[in-house]
């Protein structure tokens, strides 16, 4: 219950996948509503270009996130390839040095792919972004971290954690984006950025429980 090897990581990241397969008219809806609503299209994209070139392959966790992550930055379009590339790889590059995976390994990849992100992306909580979603997510593990939850607790949490925050930003106004041109009449309406990170982040939860 308190870990998983990085070496069986296949499993979590074709879960991963499919939560985007699954998702795709969601998270396009969810975008067309105060963007272009390619979200779901372009994340379709990237997501299962990783299927393809993978899935016959063996990989652990932190290769197949530095996989996806490179596959996002370079080949989808609009602007969340490249976040979510960030996001991706810089967790992996943290990653690579675990054998085993426990809640303060997850918590420090989570978190260093939090810290990519806003180092390109000047976001913060509030702002109507996958941050939104990310954040509380990474804090999340950290307070199991803190009070000595076992991994797939932590887990759990997260995933509460993820889905407050997606949908926190149903009441805020964008600053990013396309959709920030729209001012107050962004408000009322899910990030699809958060939309999908929520999706992602719960997708490797879950999966990752079940390897336990």
């Amino acid at each position: 219950m308190g870990t998983f090897k990085n070496c069986n990581g296949k499993s979590v990241l074709l879960a991963m996948v499919k939560g985007i397969q699954d998702n795709k008219a969601y998270l396009g809806e969810v975008d067309g509503l105060i963007g272009d609503g390619d979200h779901g299209m372009n994340m379709n994209k990237g997501f299962t270009l990783f299927k393809t070139r993978f899935e016959d392959k063996e990989f652990a966790f932190s290769e197949g996130l530095n996989e996806l992550g490179t596959i996002l930055f370079s080949e989808i379009g609009g602007s969340m390839g490249p976040i979510y590339g960030t996001v991706l790889m810089d967790a992996a590059s943290v990653g690579k040095d675990y054998e085993i995976i426990g809640v303060k390994e997850l918590g420090d990849m989570l978190e260093s792919g939090l810290n990519g992100l806003q180092e390109i992306v000047e976001a913060k909580v509030g702002d109507k972004t996958l941050v939104d979603t990310l954040s509380p997510a990474v804090d999340a593990l950290r307070k199991a971290e803190m009070d000595g939850l076992n991994l797939k607790e932590a887990l759990e949490n997260l995933k509460t954690a993820a889905k407050e925050g997606r949908d926190s930003t149903k009441y805020m106004v964008a600053k990013f984006g396309r959709s920030s041109r729209l001012g107050e009449r962004s408000r009322g309406v899910l990030d699809a950025g958060a939309a999908s990170c929520c999706i992602i982040l719960t997708s490797m939860a879950d999966a990752i429980i079940n390897t336990l």
